[in-house]
């Protein structure tokens, strides 16, 4: 899932697609350019990378991000990516039934927005009038984007990672936990620390509970998974960084351009990602006469999407100790012809047969916690039938393979 919340994520970065004529722009203070400057010596020191130009910059109203955000949807997902990837938020539980994916993702990013650096114009907007500190760091932020971009072509980058959903939120990661990375480094410099000397720093840094500060009243009542999928690519992400420029130096800095992460189990896992392993693709169960059928979308789930799963059905507990065996899943929402009604086919490869059953218990908890109603008509060692608010389900475990059919007639 989530090919549409990274391309709406990465619009926080590429928000201005519109005509300058629609942009009410700010007097920007003469000193910016000076600052611009400064910072991008800096950035080239920790990294390597010389900037190649100088980078534009304007000023805008608060009141422009939400129409810069709304086209920007206009131009990067069609309407019917958008539905299925609502339906499929929905069908596994992520969202309640109500829920308008589009709305509250404008309104939340709307909400988080301090500036961004817009790839496609190879410009950079700062919001309102700035000269306070936390703008400068947030100037950092995006700069650190704009060098990436001078050298590595973001769009193009974001881009190639749609072919893959999993694989699409781990390059958010890699890009977001880079610039978040040396947006820490830089600010350490100026009191004359290093990341690299002080793993207490990285911690306090990498906090979700930083991010989360402040007055946000839509991050705070937007579902987990919303939220958590805004939090990962910052927190995880730089975490992801550190350790890379610990095992590689300024090589680090390049490296996740050139050799992409696969999922997010190699963002949560470095050693996964250096080790190049990447996630396996489970066959799905058949959900019936495929003449009945017609295919409404599929995608992957990952590491990041099993851990919210658990978390937010089962406890904490689950939620940090079976997604790390996860070895690969998969997933496709079918059309039935007749009444139209959406059945999903789901199948996630374990570590072991042991973890596998781990999860098909859990699942059980999964089901129960996403549906008002639930009757189960078979309860065996390896499989569970029965119906939910949704239609008929069968839920099988086979050795290390957990598999599951929702919403049949």
């Amino acid at each position: 899932m989530r090919k549409f919340l990274a391309l709406l994520f990465l619009a926080a970065a590429a928000a201005a697609q519109q005509s300058d004529t629609r942009v009410v722009t700010l007097e920007a203070p003469d000193n910016m350019r000076a600052e611009i400057d400064e910072i991008m010596g800096a950035l080239q020191k920790i990294t390597g990378l010389a900037p190649l130009r100088k980078v534009e910059y304007t000023r805008i109203g608060r009141d422009q991000v939400r129409t810069f955000l709304e086209q920007r949807v206009k131009e990067v997902v069609k309407p019917e990516e958008l539905a299925a990837e609502e339906a499929a938020l929905k069908k596994f539980g992520f969202v309640p039934e109500d829920f308008d994916l589009k709305k509250t993702t404008v309104d939340l990013m709307t909400e988080q927005a301090a500036a961004f650096y817009d790839y496609r114009k190879k410009k950079l907007f700062m919001i309102g009038p700035g000269g306070d500190v936390m703008q400068h760091s947030v100037l950092v932020h995006e700069l650190a984007h704009a060098l990436a971009d001078q050298h590595f072509n973001l769009e193009k980058y974001s881009e190639d990672g749609k072919k893959n959903d999993d694989g699409a939120m781990a390059r958010l990661a890699a890009m977001e936990g880079q610039a978040t990375w040396l947006m820490s480094e830089y600010l350490t410099n100026q009191t004359g620390q290093s990341m690299k000397d002080s793993p207490v720093l990285v911690k306090l840094m990498s906090n979700a509970s930083a991010f989360e500060g402040g007055d946000f009243p839509v991050l705070k009542r937007v579902p987990m998974y919303m939220k958590e999928s805004l939090l990962f690519p910052y927190t995880k992400g730089m975490i992801f960084q550190h350790e890379l420029f610990m095992k590689h130096g300024q090589k680090a800095f390049t490296e996740i351009f050139t050799n992409p992460p696969a999922g997010t189990d190699q963002i949560l896992h470095p050693e996964r990602y250096l080790a190049g392993e990447k996630a396996t693709r489970p066959e799905l169960p058949e959900v019936g006469p495929k003449s009945e059928y017609k295919e409404f979308t599929d995608g992957e789930l990952g590491e990041f999407d099993h851990a919210i799963m658990l978390k937010q059905f089962v406890g904490d507990e689950a939620a940090k100790t079976l997604p790390p065996e996860l070895r690969g899943a998969y997933f496709k929402l079918f059309d039935h012809k007749a009444d139209h009604r959406l059945v999903l086919a789901y199948a996630s490869e374990w570590a072991s047969a042991e973890a596998a059953r781990q999860f098909f218990a859990d699942y059980r908890k999964v089901l129960k916690g996403k549906w008002k109603k639930m009757s189960v008509t078979e309860d065996a060692s390896g499989m569970l039938t029965g119906s939910g608010d949704d239609g008929r389900f069968k839920v099988r475990l086979e050795g290390t393979r957990v598999t599951s059919v929702e919403g049949l007639p």
